[in-house]
């Protein structure tokens, strides 16, 4: 899907749902290189505050990608840049709910500024904001 950025206007939204699974936590460690315990060993995890494994942030902050770049604005966006700021830890089996909100536009570069957040149920376990170029029609 491909909106273009004649057609964003201020507080255009989209959103996705994505339960976080074992395979998901091993194949973001493998394309990562991130081989931190607390994601992957159990026994380790549980003698941290967690208590158990927890995701990888960028995990998380991975999905942002996957609305931006296939909702809002869609196909063919580019992205310039992605502030984060993680303030929960999500665990294997959560489902993240991410939302991403048009919050300025701007026409000359054909830029768009999106607020993210992402959630587990009602809590906001990341927020932040992006900058993208959305495709054009001109």
């Amino acid at each position: 899907m491909t909106v273009y950025f004649e057609d964003i206007a201020v507080g255009d939204n989209a959103e996705a749902g994505k339960t976080i699974t074992e395979a998901d936590v091993l194949l973001f460690s493998a394309v990562s290189g991130d081989n931190n315990p607390v994601h992957l060993n159990q026994v380790y995890a549980a003698a941290t505050k967690f208590e158990t494994r927890i995701v990888h942030g960028m995990l998380t902050a991975s999905l942002i990608s996957g609305v931006i770049g296939t909702q809002l604005p869609g196909y063919g966006t580019i992205y310039l840049s992605q502030t984060t700021r993680f303030k929960s830890p999500v665990r294997l089996g959560e489902t993240v709910t991410t939302r991403v909100s048009v919050v300025e536009l701007f026409p000359e570069k054909k830029r768009v500024k999106l607020a993210t957040q992402c959630l587990v149920g009602d809590k906001v376990v990341l927020e932040g904001e992006s900058l993208v170029i959305a495709p054009s029609r001109g």
